[in-house]
This record gives C-alpha cells, sequence and structure tokens, in this order.
C-alpha cells in the first residue's frame, strides 16, 4: 500500500515538509510506502473551467505537474496534502494545483482515505484545514483525522521541530491513516467492495 503526500509550499524543506515527513516516517513503520510530492516553485496555473478533461480525464494544460500526479494517484491507497498559511488561506499554489487534479482526475481518488495538514507561523490553520478537507467531502473520499486538528507552527522548519504537539499530531495522523488502508484492505479480501453509487443528479438553482 503507498499513501502520496503533496507538498503545497514552494520551500521543499520548510514546515510543512516537516510535517508530512514526520507522518511519513509513521506510515513507513507501519508497512506503508510513501512518496512526498513536491509542487515546488513553477508556476501552476488555475483551473479554466473548460471541460476539456471530461473527455480525457485528463487536464488539457501539460505542466509537468498535474496530469503526472493524476497518474500517480491512480495507483496510490491514501493522500495526505500539506499547505503552509498565506493570509489565513491555503497556498495559491496547492488550490489551484488541486482544483485541475480534483477536476480532471477524480476517478482516481474516490473512495481512497485524504487527510490534510496546515502549517502557520501563528494563525489561520484551521480555516486552511477546512479548505482542503471540502475537496475530500465532494468526491467520496473518507477523511483521516488525529487526535486534534492536523496543524504544526512555525516560521522555519528548524521552530517546527521544536512544536512537540504538533509532531506527535502528525505521528497520529499516520498511525490513523495506516490503520485505515488496512481496515480497507481487509475488508476487500472479505468481500467487502466500495458503495455503488447512483447516476448523479444536479439542481441548477437559477432557471
Amino acid at each position: 500500500m503507498k499513501v502520496l503526500l503533496v507538498n503545497g509550499s514552494s520551500h521543499k524543506n520548510g514546515c510543512t515538509y516537516t510535517a508530512l515527513n514526520e507522518a511519513a516516517e509513521t506510515l513507513n513503520k507501519e508497512g506503508i510506502e510513501t512518496e512526498i510530492f513536491q509542487l515546488g516553485n513553477p508556476e501552476i496555473r488555475d483551473c479554466c473551467g473548460c471541460q476539456g478533461c471530461r473527455e480525457t480525464g485528463k487536464c488539457v494544460f501539460e505542466d509537468g505537474i498535474v496530469n503526472e500526479f493524476i497518474e500517480k494517484a491512480k495507483s496510490a491507497d491514501g493522500f495526505i496534502f500539506g499547505t503552509p498559511v498565506y493570509y489565513a488561506h491555503p497556498s495559491g499554489r496547492i488550490l489551484s494545483f488541486l482544483d485541475r487534479v480534483f477536476y480532471a482526475g477524480s476517478y482516481a481518488f474516490a473512495y481512497k482515505p485524504g487527510a490534510a495538514i496546515a502549517s502557520a507561523r501563528r494563525a489561520g490553520t484551521t480555516a486552511s484545514f477546512d479548505v482542503l478537507n471540502k475537496y475530500f467531502t465532494i468526491n467520496n473520499m473518507p477523511i483521516v483525522s488525529s487526535f486534534y486538528w492536523n496543524n504544526i507552527h512555525g516560521r522555519v522548519a528548524e521552530d517546527a521541530k521544536q512544536d512537540l504537539e504538533g509532531l506527535q499530531t502528525m505521528r497520529a495522523l499516520g498511525r490513523n491513516m495506516a490503520w485505515l488502508l488496512k481496515c480497507i484492505e481487509a475488508g476487500k479480501h472479505n468481500g467487502i467492495t466500495k458503495p455503488e453509487a447512483e447516476q448523479r443528479v444536479m439542481t441548477n438553482f437559477i432557471r
């Protein structure tokens, strides 16, 4: 089993990475393979709503990030998305990325567990945490929690490493993700399949 972790910060080894890495190391100890997918510094354009992906299952914009991640997501079993806090919301980088990833590749994420992580110097984590969780709840994804909100605090990685409660939260998240993945796998071996979805009904309130 494998969990993909996304670092939505442009800083490769900053606070967000520190939190993700703590969860990843815990998952590894539980026998779960992990990969941290770094969004990095390249510009990530937003979704323009062209719906071209409806025909192909791929984003029409080939930027070397979104479609590559969708391919990885197809074989992954769970996901953790991490973001720094910018003005009390997730980074524009991860929002543009997730808008396109979920619009074009929702089929690769449905019924797979997801979790969100937010890092901040001081405040705005719970608002950012809430935004990321909405991607899961619109796509039939079980949400993995910890004993506290999945937040870590610090201005730089060295600060985050001193947030002992934040690090403990990440380790608990890793254990809970591993537990749920193992439960799902055990269910498959016992003939329990994912829910059968009804044909989608969309109601437009403005007529």
